[in-house]
């Protein structure tokens, strides 16, 4: 929990944004299959996601990227991830009923790019941020990244009784890799489930209605670094991801959650909203699993997985944001974060109602 004392940090506004919707099928018929020889297992992992449409900056059916150099796919990073987060924080700016010269604190999360001056900078100027503003950019930490950058975000506003956005953006549709084996697996599943999007949140001293920060954890697993990875190649970022991930996190869901419930007296059968990272569906199913959640509470993850695919750092804000969506939440009201990345390492956060 943060030592900080002072104003409590509440979310008052949430927005998003993605590219161009791509159907699942279309990504492994025009796509994929023709490249891996209509491989019978690496159709089964694309169909078996638990994915039906997922969004593209670069549509790999009419764009092929896995020829591009790293640093034509960076400069297509910065256009892209520009329109996309500037996108998604006017979004949540307009639901909190701010604008963006009263931002304080600019908290930028990504993994998938890399340039100086950032997105940080970018984005603040062309939204007419103060030019006071503090930033802080989150980088390479993958999938969970959106909890620490909540932290991050949740510490300033406490300390200094001003107004935070936290923008998580990613593009993983740049990092295509040119691979015709099937048997690598862990790149078909990777090109199986990555998409691209942009989330944000805004989070105010002391707001009357929202969802209040009260605690976050970590967790990480030693001896499993090996297990993810996200390496920097000469053609892009790509992926290692072991099929042992889910069972190893299936070790530490309990354990993580009890840390992150008891202090405030909760148990998981109190919480009213499970945001829970789909990083793929037996992720869900693990956690749910293992929390004996009912099929309603784990719902919004598999519906976002759906609709979404996994966008890295933005998923679980995706999650979140449709949970507040589609469900009635009373004060006082718990409501967790989950997410999971390299490690690796499991964060988590506690959020409560305010109205």
């Amino acid at each position: 929990m943060s030592g900080l004392r002072g104003h409590r940090a509440v979310i008052t506004g949430q927005g998003h944004a993605v590219p161009e919707p791509v159907p699942q099928e279309d990504i492994w018929r025009e796509v994929f299959a023709p490249r891996l020889n209509h491989d019978r297992i690496a159709g089964h992992i694309f169909r078996s996601a638990g994915i039906t449409t997922r969004h593209a900056g670069v549509d790999p059916r009419h764009t092929d990227v896995s020829g591009w150099s790293t640093g034509d796919r960076m400069r297509r990073y910065v256009t892209e991830a520009r329109g996309l987060g500037g996108e998604a924080v006017t979004a949540a700016l307009a639901q909190a009923g701010l604008s963006s010269s009263e931002i304080g604190f600019f908290v930028v999360v990504s993994c998938t790019g890399y340039a100086t001056p950032g997105l940080d900078i970018m984005i603040a100027d062309q939204l007419g941020m103060p030019l006071d503003v503090r930033r802080l950019l989150v980088g390479h930490m993958g999938c969970y990244a959106a909890i620490p950058g909540l932290q991050a975000a949740a510490d300033f506003v406490r300390a200094q009784g001003l107004p935070a956005v936290l923008l998580c953006v990613e593009l993983p549709s740049l990092h295509l890799q040119r691979s015709d084996d099937p048997a690598d697996l862990q790149t078909v599943v990777s090109h199986a489930l990555f998409a691209d999007a942009a989330a944000a949140l805004v989070i105010e001293p002391d707001a009357g209605a929202g969802l209040e920060l009260l605690r976050t954890t970590a967790a990480t697993v030693p001896g499993t670094e090996a297990l993810m990875t996200w390496d920097v190649t000469a053609h892009g970022f790509r992926m290692g991801l072991s099929p042992k991930v889910p069972d190893v996190l299936a070790g530490q869901v309990a354990e993580a959650t009890a840390e992150l419930l008891t202090p405030f007296g909760h148990r998981a059968g109190d919480v009213a909203g499970w945001a829970v990272h789909p990083g793929g569906r037996r992720i869900v199913d693990v956690v749910q699993e293992r929390l004996h959640l009912p099929a309603e509470l784990a719902a919004p993850s598999r519906e976002v997985l759906d609709r979404y695919g996994n966008c890295s750092s933005p998923t679980v804000l995706l999650v979140l944001e449709s949970i507040r969506r589609g469900r009635r939440l009373e004060s006082g009201d718990p409501v967790v974060l989950m997410a999971f990345g390299p490690g690796l390492t499991l964060c988590s956060a506690l959020l409560r109602t305010v109205c």
